[in-house]
């Protein structure tokens, strides 16, 4: 997934929702972001995800579950792309 301005809107959009974690842009061109908070925040950031901001171009977003860190994120933030 990828468009204007994506990674600053999903940092707005998961810090209104008091999410934790991060975005950043992957070399092949997609986006890869991380989510921790509550299962009801985290559901409507995936959903928002699918649309994105209004001039984004998603073509598909793949959710992947991990299991529960040892230590919870603080604060969510736009990292440097790997």
């Amino acid at each position: 997934m990828q468009g204007v301005g994506y990674r600053d809107a999903c940092v707005h959009r998961a810090r209104a929702l008091g999410l934790a974690g991060w975005v950043r842009n992957r070399r092949d061109g997609s986006v890869e972001v991380l989510l921790q908070g509550a299962p009801d925040a985290v559901s409507h950031m995936l959903d928002w995800l699918h649309e994105g901001p209004p001039l984004a171009k998603v073509e598909r977003v793949t959710p992947t579950a991990l299991p529960w860190p040892d230590a919870l994120l603080d604060g969510f933030e736009w990292r440097p792309t790997e």
